[in-house]
């Protein structure tokens, strides 16, 4: 683990060796969050960041009430896909008029729920996990490899009992596990896991979150084997509703940077943010280093043989034993998510789940110092607040208010704006050689396979 004591600790985030996987060759693009500024009648999709698609899904959400049937990012076409039920054609212009792609389907966000509600009264077995799967209109179901027997014949015939269309089944090769391993990077009982994002505790003294069944595994940490103690264990939560822990660091002067150490590439991390399905995103770990992949599902139920965890983050993200606890983020400074378990390993894949970042810091009454200050964060807010002025038009005009598609399309400025904004404070944090994130050094970073962040795509 990689702390500098001159003259303060310096706590690093998310460290790790030499990563299993190695670079690859090609990185994950920024979005273009822009249009061609003309005024559409057909209401087109805006092209969106993740992030700036997050926003908007939140909006939506809210604006189309029990018609939302969920959401997910198109990386491909950088869109925004909301899923929308029943036969109200307002609500529908409304949402195109937001800027998204909307999809009529037939499960409802309450029927799913139900459906959620169903498994874990009749199926919850060790080895089984359970997610919306807004792509598909349904739960996925997943049966590890220890589900047999008479396990498997009552998984299969509760997913039956859901009714046709309401779930998929499916059988993982790998067993459901949580990542902590004996070995090296930070240190507690035995067991080793990885520092997610450093923050500061409700009462301002420098502390870091990681995964829970870490935190419950040991009460202090150290950043060697065998080393003294750097952090204590403050709050735990493992299993139960979420798998998430906050260590406080010893030492009240350790300099504790909201950062993401990736493989000698330090990632300012600017705030806090909700994962959205489709959207890519990077984990680091203390094992395997530095991989990628995509959110696959949310709000996850996970039966591993220490209990049920419930409102995870499901991924197709690798990870290993030792991960445990790593940072879930995105290439532009958003933290997502820590490392809990899953199935697998980072050769033959599998399915990996993440305790929301948002979640943890709440319950702890933590927050997360963002790196890019009040540039970074307010470009943010002032993306969101674009996006939500984009919702709020379509509202009044499908209400026969003469804002028309002009006005749409000035909300969606306003949002893109704002991102952009965001995206200069992070360039201005960086600072240095990270500075020259414009046009010149994104087109070098292009022909080299390595963007302004210097990550690189593994998966």
């Amino acid at each position: 683990m990689s702390h500098k004591r001159i003259p303060k600790r310096k706590a690093v985030l998310a460290v790790g060796g030499v990563a299993a996987l190695g670079a690859a060759a090609l990185l994950l693009p920024n979005a273009n969050a822009s249009q061609d500024g003309t005024a559409d009648t057909e209401a087109a999709p805006r092209i969106l960041k993740a992030s700036d698609a997050s926003d908007l899904a939140a909006q939506l959400s809210g604006l189309l009430g029990d018609a939302f049937a969920g959401s997910y990012y198109d990386a491909g076409r950088q869109q925004l896909v909301v899923n929308v039920v029943g036969d109200n054609n307002q609500l529908v212009v409304q949402a195109k008029k937001a800027g998204a792609a909307v999809r009529e389907v037939d499960n409802s966000t309450a029927e799913l729920k139900a459906a959620a509600q169903t498994l874990k009264s009749e199926g919850t077995i060790p080895g089984t996990a359970w997610a919306v799967d807004p792509r598909s209109n349904k739960i996925l179901v997943t049966a590890d490899s220890t589900v047999t027997g008479g396990d498997w014949d009552t998984v299969e015939s509760t997913v039956r009992e859901l009714g046709p269309g309401m779930a998929t089944l499916r059988k993982s090769t790998g067993t459901f596990k949580t990542f902590a391993s004996g070995g090296d990077a930070i240190f507690g009982g035995g067991a080793r896991c990885s520092l997610g994002f450093n923050v500061t505790a409700g009462d301002g003294t420098p502390a870091f979150l990681t995964a829970g069944h870490c935190g419950v595994a040991a009460a202090q940490w150290s950043d060697t084997q065998g080393g003294a103690p750097i952090g204590t264990v403050d709050q735990a939560v493992f299993p139960g509703q979420g798998d998430f822990a906050l260590v406080k660091y010893d030492d009240p002067a350790t300099e504790a940077p909201s950062e993401v150490n990736a493989e000698g590439q330090r990632v300012p991390i600017l705030q806090a943010a909700e994962a959205t399905v489709g959207q890519q995103v990077f984990r680091m770990g203390s094992t395997t280093g530095l991989a990628d992949g995509a959110v696959t599902g949310l709000d996850a139920t996970v039966n591993y043989p220490e209990g049920t965890v419930t409102g995870l983050i499901q991924t197709n993200v690798c990870a290993e034993p030792g991960d445990s606890g790593g940072a879930m983020f995105t290439q532009d400074g958003l933290a997502l998510g820590l490392t809990s378990g899953g199935s697998g390993d980072c050769t033959v894949g599998g399915e990996t789940f993440f305790q929301p970042v948002t979640t943890a810091l709440e319950a702890v009454g933590a927050t997360l110092d963002g790196a890019g200050g009040s540039a970074g964060a307010g470009g943010t807010e002032e993306g969101a607040g674009g996006a939500e002025e984009g919702a709020g038009g379509a509202e009044e005009g499908a209400e026969g208010e003469q804002q028309g598609p002009e006005d749409q399309q000035q909300g969606a400025g306003n949002g893109q704006q704002g991102a952009e904004d965001g995206q200069q404070g992070a360039g201005d944090q960086a600072g240095g050689a990270d500075e020259g994130a414009g046009a010149d050094e994104q087109d070098a970073g292009e022909e080299a396979g390595t963007d302004e962040s210097g990550l690189t795509q593994t998966h």
